[in-house]
């Protein structure tokens, strides 16, 4: 929670199934949270940048938290992820790399890029629900996001 308000995570995921296996482990963490999870980049950069369907600030508040896939349709991650870091007010808000990835092309482009952390999705079922475990305790419960 961020002063007595969850915390809005904008995941950014296309395979569905990928998508479902977040949300319940970020749900089973138990942490107060809101996830809005759009399915291509250019819905991401719609969100962020409160286009289209996304104009109410209120109904779309802005993320505490990103979680961006690579491989996207429309716009590819490291794209969203650049613009992301290209904005000013956007730039602050901590976006982690959450793909199946684990090229090492892939991981320099996104640090160079301003990722605030990379991870590579374990193809095993209880490993990436570990991972999510681990990531929750991490983003949602020791991490400190500015006011």
């Amino acid at each position: 929670m961020i002063k007595g308000r969850p915390v809005v995570i904008l995941l950014v995921e296309d395979d569905l199934a990928h998508a479902e296996i977040v949300r319940r482990n970020l749900k089973d963490f138990r942490v107060a949270n809101r996830i809005v999870h759009v399915e291509d980049g250019q819905a991401a950069l719609d969100y962020l940048f409160r286009r289209g369907v996304f104009t109410d600030p209120n109904a779309n508040p802005r993320p505490d938290l990103v979680l961006l896939d690579l491989r996207l349709p429309k716009v590819d991650g490291l794209e969203v992820l650049k613009r992301i870091k290209a904005d000013e007010v956007l730039k602050k808000i901590p976006t982690v790399v959450l793909t199946t990835s684990n090229a090492e092309s892939d991981i320099l482009n996104a640090y160079e890029n301003g990722a605030g952390s990379y991870l590579a999705k374990p193809v095993d079922f209880e490993k990436f629900a570990k991972l999510l475990e681990s990531f929750g305790f991490y983003w949602l419960a020791w991490n400190r996001y500015p006011e």
